[in-house]
């Protein structure tokens, strides 16, 4: 989404997503990948055997200058679909998120809600198969407990 004051024009507010289970490997993330890129709806991957992307969380802090500008540019090449300011992306880049703290929500598709998201680094050194899955934040919540 299109950030606010100087950031109006950039898509700078990213709503983030975990792996509801972790893909086997790369060709089989690259499949969710071409799956949503061709419009291809979450149940009917599902169905095909494909692991879904569960969103979890939405930040707009952390990156830099430039960094906003790299993501902003990648958003408006690969928007699937627009609602209103919104734009929905093919899946493809990685962060590493901090946060205060988490709890069950059960208003959340993850289940889960984290306190004060916020971008740590973009990790473009890891592939898109290698992301977080959800049973990660799980474990994050019963150890923090």
């Amino acid at each position: 989404q299109r950030g606010h004051g100087r950031r109006a024009s950039l898509y700078t507010d990213y709503t983030f997503a975990v792996w509801e289970r972790a893909p086997r490997d790369a060709t089989e993330a690259q499949a969710v990948v071409d799956a949503i890129a061709a419009g291809e709806k979450p149940e009917a991957s599902a169905a095909r055997g494909l692991p879904r992307l569960v969103p979890f969380a939405k930040a707009y802090s952390g990156l830099t200058d430039e960094e906003i500008r790299r993501v902003d540019a990648w958003v408006r090449q690969r928007t699937v679909e627009s609602f209103g300011p919104v734009r929905s992306v093919a899946p493809g880049l990685v962060f590493e998120l901090g946060f205060e703290g988490i709890q069950a929500s059960p208003r959340h598709k993850s289940g889960l809600a984290v306190r004060f998201p916020r971008m740590l680094r973009w990790r473009d050194d890891k592939p898109l198969h290698e992301a977080d899955a959800l049973a990660t934040l799980q474990q994050l919540l019963a150890t923090s407990g």
